[in-house]
């Protein structure tokens, strides 16, 4: 298989890599190796009109910023090369590959893809909430990405707030996070949606939240 670099060839090693996500804080997520030196980060940097990411070193300098406009009916979600929000600057973009879906289902399109007919430069299929889902190159099967549940452990919360991040030799790593950061943030934004129509509702079957 060719390299993948999309981000940077600093982020790509000739052997496969495991990581630790932790997503404990809603919006953040923290990247280890195994041997829990902090690789990279995840912060939350949203603005009135757009919801966003911002992909960091483990000293906090910008490598990617993950930008989605709120109220778009496309859920379109677009990555630029550092902080910026240029059009010149942006690198890929991910969208549903079916607006309904039960399960994590997006195609990834690189620069200026979009423009091509049934264009895939990868694509994400399985189950965010399991906690399993593989990233394969294009319309193939061929499999650069995978996460899974951590192993099980006394610690409850220690599970569910972690998983493992599998990347292949010759893969850019940073790229592949920028693509999981996408999709928390996909899914953190339709939880939060479940929770003020539950509130909604529940205020219209009490009658209102008078005084």
């Amino acid at each position: 298989m060719a390299p993948v670099c999309v981000i940077g060839s600093q982020f790509m090693a000739p052997y496969p890599i495991d990581f630790i996500v932790d997503t404990n804080s809603k919006g953040n997520l923290v990247i280890t190796d195994i041997n829990h030196r902090i690789m990279l980060k995840v912060k939350p940097c949203n603005t009135i009109l757009h919801d966003q990411r911002l992909l960091l070193h483990n000293d906090d300098r910008p490598i990617a910023m993950l930008r989605n406009k709120l109220m778009s009916e496309h859920k379109i979600w677009k990555v630029y090369m550092g902080d910026s929000i240029a059009n010149s600057d942006m690198i890929f973009s991910t969208e549903k590959a079916r607006v309904l879906q039960s399960k994590t289902n997006l195609i990834v399109l690189l620069g200026n893809n979009r423009k091509k007919k049934n264009a895939c430069d990868l694509k994400i299929n399985g189950s965010w909430s399991k906690r399993n889902c593989t990233i394969y190159l294009g319309h193939s099967q061929m499999k650069i990405a995978r996460m899974h549940p951590m192993q099980e452990s006394g610690n409850v919360r220690f599970a569910k707030d972690k998983f493992m991040l599998e990347v292949n030799a010759n893969v850019d790593y940073a790229f592949i996070v920028a693509i999981i950061a996408v999709i928390d943030a996909m899914k953190s934004n339709a939880s939060a949606i479940v929770d003020i129509v539950t509130e909604v509702a529940v205020e219209a079957a009490l009658g209102g939240a008078g005084p």
